[in-house]
């Protein structure tokens, strides 16, 4: 414990899932946390229940004036920020001749876009205060190779892992590691609309395409958010100095590289 003490963390996407258990992690570690969400009042909840070294603040990392305000809300209150977590991201699947330009669009404006003017904005604060950071970004292992109904989705992966070795060789000479985490299938609310994608295009009952993803990780399950905790903590921590532009899998043994 204390992993982390001293360090204020910026969490996109944190009022639940995954990024509600990264901002338990850290502030258990002894950092601050700032949960960032669209919905505000879900991460208001979040943030109360995780105690004094939470706040939340309001974030739609599709428009610029409030990612800004975002960041500036999170120092103003911790004084600076030393690690960004990119999480907030969307799903969507479709044969190829079925995609529409707007489920495009929205994808990649909230898992590309959103992911990289995120992480200039917070950058940004980074260089000018001095001292360096560590800003991690989230993959998938869909990202890692495509599937017949998930290329849009797998596509804004790709890129992320992409962006996050361009980022990382860039901010490096100012003491910023940038790196990823990869997770596999993690259970939680969102696999309730990716199942229902696949019951939609594959013909599959309602649950079906969740029990047929846990049983084929090699582990013997889907993961959790919790899971994916540790990477998070550590990739976060002084340990992971030497660390630069990677992305690592944490999904049960689904993909190796």
């Amino acid at each position: 414990m204390g992993r982390l003490r001293g360090k204020s963390a910026l969490i996109t996407g944190a009022a639940r899932g995954i990024g509600l258990a990264f901002a338990q992690a850290y502030a258990a570690e002894g950092a601050k946390v700032a949960l960032a969400d669209i919905d505000i009042e879900r991460a208001s909840k979040a943030a109360r229940d995780i105690g004094d070294a939470a706040i939340a603040v309001e974030m739609d990392v599709t428009q610029q004036a409030s990612i800004e305000a975002a960041v500036a809300e999170t120092v103003d209150r911790f004084g600076q920020i030393d690690i960004l977590i990119n999480n907030a991201a969307i799903f969507t699947a479709a044969p190829i001749v079925e995609i529409a330009r707007a489920d495009f669009d929205a994808v990649f404006k909230i898992n590309v876009a959103g992911t990289l003017f995120t992480l200039q904005a917070v950058a940004r604060h980074m260089i000018a205060r001095g001292g360096g950071g560590r800003i991690i970004n989230m993959a998938s292992q869909a990202g890692r190779r495509g599937e017949p109904l998930v290329a849009v989705y797998c596509a804004s992966k790709a890129a992320i892992i992409s962006l996050t070795q361009s980022a990382g060789l860039d901010l490096i000479r100012h003491g910023i590691n940038v790196n990823a985490i990869s997770p596999g299938v993690v259970d939680g609310e969102h696999w309730d609309g990716v199942d229902a994608f696949f019951a939609k295009h594959e013909g599959k009952a309602p649950g079906q395409k969740k029990r047929e993803v846990g049983a084929a990780v090699p582990f013997g399950r889907m993961g959790t958010a919790h899971d994916l905790t540790g990477m998070a903590v550590f990739l976060a921590s002084d340990e992971a100095e030497y660390i630069v532009a990677q992305t690592y899998n944490v999904d049960g043994g689904n993909w190796m590289s």
